[in-house]
């Protein structure tokens, strides 16, 4: 104990003032600050008579306080002493006097020079170090859950520890704090670079492993048996209490191997709309108190009510859908961020969230016009949520890979353990094409959380880009034997049969795949090009149908548009031109959204609608001019394929040079290297021609089941007969018509093909 520190024992009671402390039996009695200051105050005059007018003076000095405030606070330390006698066990009442404190002290204060002896082990619950603030005379009461004296200094965290966060102790009877004051304690805490905390799906996965059901409580000791199977080091719980019409916030945190308690705030909140507030303040000291610097704390410590919202009820809403998130349920948080919203239209982070379901739902439109105004209200939102809400805004609204790229960038490096930063920048690096730093990224992502299943979704679909699919199955394989299933997954499994003709496992998952919302047409659409991949036109007609119903059953028209546009481009490859045009004429009718559009634009110059082609191209050249994948794929792509239309080959591949440093991109497909080698069959340039249609084979992983990847075969086989190779003309046509042996006999670009055959014989 420091020299001069007093440290003060009557009957089950200790009262540390220099910690502001009382504990009965080893369990804290809160108390409010002027109730304490009034206790500490009769304890150190035990014995002797304090006047009414000398204790109103030194507990609320330069203050005008009635008398009846006293005797109020009196009566509070009473109850909370369990005074049942009167008056006479603690605190006696001399008329017309004043108070004086009458039970035996003992004060455990050394003398100086003295080394204190060794301190108790803490007990086995967590304790607080008491911070009351706040000015409020109120009557103290018992608080259920109180907090034990941190009686040792014990060690703090390092930057290689995890935190467990359990669930709060709601004491009021206030269903508003219920997961509320948890899920802002987490947006406090997150913003710091040094804290790492297990993330709520890596603690429902830990529940299952304990057999309990993934919506379980998580008390204390529950948070410390998860902190143990997560080889992590500590764990945080917090609790709240009424004490009149103030409310008492506590957090601790402890060393969940040990037991031993590593630091605890405690503060009141004199009013409702002021939790959110008292509650950032406790956060933050105990932020420094875990090891955090004062740099960090400094530069990241965007006040909580300001990070998420002011509004409690907004962020009950924001934290259910939250965890709408973490079970798996998509389209479920819709409701719940949109009702955030509603109660607080200022609400960044609910938009953002909004804008990340619609994103995977498919529809852009929506996801674009959410990220648009959350990035208007980045200025009410932490660091990590800034650069968050501008990677998406950037990556989304604008399609600035660069940006996005770079955004993404600064959050790996400032959050060196978040694992979202690498594997966002492992789809980025997939859509510019560079596929060995995207599953450099993918690995990472996984590294840093290996109970996330998108993180074994995006290093599938890393693997599949390469065409390692022998390693892309095995990580499919691995995240569902740790029953980390997700649609995803799913849909791998789906490519990687198809890619390894296996057609037992596509029929497997798209028999899964039946009568599930948000996944049933993902896979139908799927599956209609995997026929049309073969020439089997009808079957893929009638799967684009379902797909498209299904979707507009779930009123998502713009991925119903989607799908729409789809087999428009199938028709238009294959020499249906008039049923092309007619189909992206019914999905711009659907929806005008930016990915609908650059389709409908490439299906029309390759039906020989140049002029429509044209003036979709030039619409979205104007409203896209920071989109890297438009102004450096798409546009390149449909603006080539609008000269082959006119014949002029030569304007064809000049302006495909522009497509270059991002051809090979998964969201292209490669269509700028097909077209390219469309241009060169025009030209005559049969070597050229070979290169690009060999490209587009030797990246089956990324081309997927897009129909040019069966036409590729064709373009081949007229390259070679351009440079009057025919033995490899003929081997060439041989695969084409091997793979479309089961076409449908009328495709006018089979006839073709079957025409250009018989010639070599």
């Amino acid at each position: 104990m420091p020299e001069g520190k007093h440290l003060y024992e009557f009957g089950p009671f200790r009262l540390d003032p220099a910690e502001r402390s009382l504990l009965r039996d080893g369990k804290a009695v809160p108390l409010t600050p002027k109730a304490f200051e009034l206790l500490v105050l009769l304890v150190e005059n035990r014995g002797h008579l304090l006047k009414k007018d000398e204790l109103i003076e030194r507990v609320w000095p330069n203050t005008f306080v009635e008398e009846a405030n006293l005797a109020q606070n009196v009566s509070a330390l009473r109850k909370a002493l369990d005074d049942k006698n009167g008056g006479a066990q603690y605190i006696e009442t001399v008329p017309k006097g004043g108070y004086r404190f009458t039970a035996a002290v003992v004060d455990h204060t050394p003398a100086a020079g003295v080394e204190s002896p060794a301190a108790e082990p803490p007990s086995p619950r967590p304790a607080t170090r008491v911070a009351l603030a706040g000015s409020a005379v109120v009557a103290v009461a018992l608080v259920a859950g109180a907090w034990l004296f941190f009686s040792r200094k014990t060690h703090v965290l390092t930057d290689r520890d995890t935190v467990v966060l359990a669930d709060f102790t709601n004491a009021t009877g206030e269903s508003v704090f219920d997961d509320t004051l948890r899920q802002a304690l987490a947006v406090q805490l997150e913003q710091s670079p040094f804290l790492s905390l297990v993330s709520d799906q890596r603690i429902q996965e830990t529940l299952r492993l304990m057999e309990k059901a993934p919506d379980t409580r998580v008390t204390a000791n529950i948070a410390r048996e998860v902190c143990l199977r997560t080889e992590s080091t500590a764990l945080i719980e917090g609790s709240i209490a009424k004490l009149g019409e103030d409310y008492v916030l506590g957090l601790t945190a402890m060393n969940c191997h040990t037991g031993d308690v590593l630091t605890r705030e405690q503060i009141t909140s004199e009013d409702k709309p002021h939790v959110l507030a008292a509650l950032g303040k406790a956060a933050r000291e105990m932020r420094g108190k875990l090891g955090e610097s004062h740099t960090t704390l400094a530069k990241f410590d965007t006040p909580l009510e300001q990070a998420t919202t002011s509004s409690l009820e907004a962020l009950k809403a924001y934290s259910l859908g939250s965890k709408k998130n973490n079970e798996g349920e998509v389209a479920a948080r819709l409701p719940f961020f949109q009702r955030a919203i509603e109660l607080d239209p200022n609400f960044a982070m609910a938009y953002a969230g909004l804008g990340y379901i619609y994103s995977g739902l498919g529809e852009t439109s929506l996801a674009v016009e959410n990220f648009k105004k959350a990035f208007e209200l980045r200025g009410r939102v932490s660091e990590q949520e800034k650069l968050t809400i501008e990677s998406a805004y950037y990556w989304i609204a604008l399609g600035d890979l660069e940006k996005a790229r770079q955004t993404e960038e600064l959050l790996e490096q400032t959050y060196p353990r978040d694992p979202w930063p690498p594997n966002d920048l492992s789809v980025i690096y997939g859509q510019m094409g560079e596929y060995d730093k995207s599953l450099a990224s993918a690995k990472e992502a996984l590294r840093r959380d290996p109970t996330r299943r998108q993180m074994y979704a995006m290093l599938a679909n890393s693997y599949l880009n390469l065409n390692r699919f022998k390693e892309a199955r095995a990580t499919v394989e691995e995240a569902q034997a740790k029953s980390y299933d997700s649609p995803d997954l799913h849909l791998f499994l789906y490519l990687l049969s198809f890619l390894q003709d296996d057609a037992s496992g596509m029929a497997q998952q798209l028999a899964w795949s039946a009568g599930k919302p948000d996944v049933e047409d993902r896979l139908l659409a799927i599956q209609a090009f995997t026929a049309a991949y073969s020439g089997r036109l009808m079957e893929a007609r009638e799967f684009v149908r379902r797909a498209v119903a299904s979707a507009e059953r779930a009123e998502r028209r713009e991925l119903a548009a989607d799908y729409k546009i789809g087999t428009a481009r199938q028709e238009a490859l294959f020499g249906n031109a008039a049923l092309a045009r007619q189909r992206a004429e019914e999905a711009l009718a659907l929806s005008k959204g930016h990915d609908v559009q650059i389709q409908a634009a490439l299906v029309l110059a390759l039906a020989g609608d140049v002029v429509q082609a044209q003036a979709i191209a030039d619409d979205l050249a104007k409203h896209f001019p920071q989109d890297t994948l438009v102004q450096f794929t798409f546009l390149p792509t449909i603006r080539a394929q609008i000269a082959l239309s006119r014949e002029d080959s030569a304007k064809a591949i000049e302006t495909l040079q522009t497509a270059t440093p991002y051809e090979l991109g998964n969201i292209g497909r490669l269509y700028p290297v097909y077209v390219r080698g469309e241009a060169y069959l025009a030209a005559r340039q049969g070597r050229e021609a070979a290169a690009e249609f060999q490209k587009v084979l030797d990246q089956r992983g990324v081309v997927e089941s897009e129909t040019i990847g069966a036409l590729a075969h064709l373009g081949l086989a007229r390259a070679y007969g351009l440079q009057g190779d025919t033995i490899k003309a003929r081997a060439a046509y041989q695969d084409f018509l091997t793979l479309w042996k089961d076409a449908d006999p009328d495709i006018p670009i089979l006839k073709q093909a079957k025409a250009e055959y018989a010639k070599l014989q």
